[in-house]
């Protein structure tokens, strides 16, 4: 039998490269952005954050529109977008221009990850599901890895500007191969019928869209706890996810007194763990429990529980003064964390009614992605208040808590919802799920 979904597979990982490198130039440009334009940390948190307010904003209307127009032309718009808002960033004057760099930047890139999740519902059968997401998923820590060393070189060698114009082109050559590579399986001519009958009977969800309109179905489904368990707790990792993007490398520098290029170095070794860490915990070890007859929900609620609670030991980086405990404790937190994360992308995947995984990723997203609105000015004001990162750090680990009890008691169960039936009186089922 071929191979091709694991081809396609490693397609959407390489394009999560491309998006992450896109994103997190402006992290390890940090500095020199400061420097340039006089801003203050404060300000700097709120550019910082603006590539999360369209970002997370557009995570249920994107989803909503995958399960309407499909995967295919939504990326590749999606990524023509994200393209030229890497030039954009590159050609900015002012705070202004910066704003709207990275606003566009999160209009283009809003699809990928729903629509990633999309994909490998339709290419990937319920028993590769956990390494198929972890693929992609992890790649968003390998790229955090390779790029900060390299964006660090290129913002070094070539000027923060030069850096974004070498992410902008990388995006345009991807741009390219996406549009020739990708196809939904129905349409994809390199598939074979052997493989094509594995994946289908493997449990693979069926192309389409669901009936109702779009905030009706979403409306039902957020009748089940197990949605708001994973919501909740999918919004709590990301505020700590967001946190680290967004300010390591900047508390390298100023907590650490690190170089540039030198920060780029030591940022590298935490994301290159989490990289590790999801696709061997998240990825391989959840599928291998689970095909030696281990419970599904048990072994996913277990990763994601204890991955939250070691998340919690980013305390400790809020009590050491030097880099390389520093990064010792954050590496351990962001390991422990990012092995939740493919297995909550996973879970709308199982649950979702035919027709609604975009818009049930949609949402889960939109919850993740606000805490990028949030924790940078968080901690860009508690940095400008207090000169440290400590407050910060402890902040993270309060929201985690709540993510944890929320994994606990609500993610009661992976069962299919029921889709939505419309009764002469307008109710809808909700037979084969625990509703609020």
């Amino acid at each position: 039998m071929k191979q091709r979904r694991w081809w396609i597979g490693i397609l959407i990982a390489f394009g999560v490269i491309v998006n992450y490198l896109d994103r997190s130039t402006m992290s390890i440009a940090t500095k020199p952005i400061e420097s340039g334009f006089h801003l203050s940390a404060g300000q700097m948190g709120i550019i910082l954050s603006a590539f999360g307010w369209s970002y997370a904003l557009l995570q249920i209307p994107v989803g909503a529109l995958l399960d309407k127009v499909g995967v295919k032309w939504v990326i590749r718009l999606g990524m023509l977008l994200w393209s030229i808002a890497c030039f954009i960033t590159a050609a900015a004057t002012g705070q202004g221009l910066l704003l709207l760099a990275r606003v566009l930047l999160g209009f283009g890139e809003a699809p990928y990850f729903p629509a990633a999740t999309k994909a490998s519902a339709y290419w990937f059968p319920i028993a590769e599901r956990a390494r198929a997401v972890s693929l992609y998923d992890s790649e968003s820590k390998l790229a955090s890895a390779i790029g900060a060393p390299l964006l660090a070189w290129a913002v070094t060698e070539w000027s923060w500007r030069g850096g974004f114009i070498a992410t902008g082109v990388l995006s345009v050559v991807y741009v390219i191969i996406f549009w020739a590579m990708y196809r939904n399986p129905s349409e994809d001519r390199r598939l074979s019928a052997e493989e094509r009958a594995y994946i289908e009977a493997g449990g693979t969800q069926a192309e389409g869209e669901a009936v109702g309109g779009t905030w009706s179905n979403l409306l039902y489904l957020l009748r089940f706890k197990k949605v708001w368990g994973v919501f909740i707790g999918f919004a709590a990792y990301g505020y700590s996810w967001w946190l680290f993007l967004s300010w390591l490398p900047g508390y390298l520098e100023d907590q650490m007194h690190l170089s540039v290029l030198k920060t780029g170095w030591y940022a590298a070794v935490p994301w290159l763990v989490g990289f590790l860490a999801e696709m061997l915990v998240g990825g391989m070890l959840v599928d291998a429990l689970i095909r030696r007859g281990r419970n599904p929900l048990r072994v996913r609620k277990t990763i994601l529980v204890i991955g939250l609670l070691l998340g919690l030991s980013v305390i400790g980086a809020a009590y050491v003064h030097s880099a390389g405990w520093a990064v010792f404790w954050i590496s351990l937190a962001l390991g422990s964390l990012v092995c939740t994360s493919s297995v909550a992308y996973s879970v709308p995947t199982f649950i979702a009614p035919r027709g609604t995984v975009g818009v049930l990723t949609g949402f889960l997203t939109f919850g993740n992605n606000a805490m990028g609105i949030v924790a940078p000015i968080v901690t860009g004001f508690i940095v400008q208040a207090t000169g440290s990162f400590m407050d910060a750090f402890l902040c993270a680990a309060g929201v985690l808590v709540i993510g944890i009890l929320s994994y606990a008691f609500l993610l009661t169960d992976l069962d299919p919802i029921s889709p939505m039936q419309r009764t002469s009186a307008g109710s809808h089922s909700v037979s084969q799920s625990n509703p609020l």
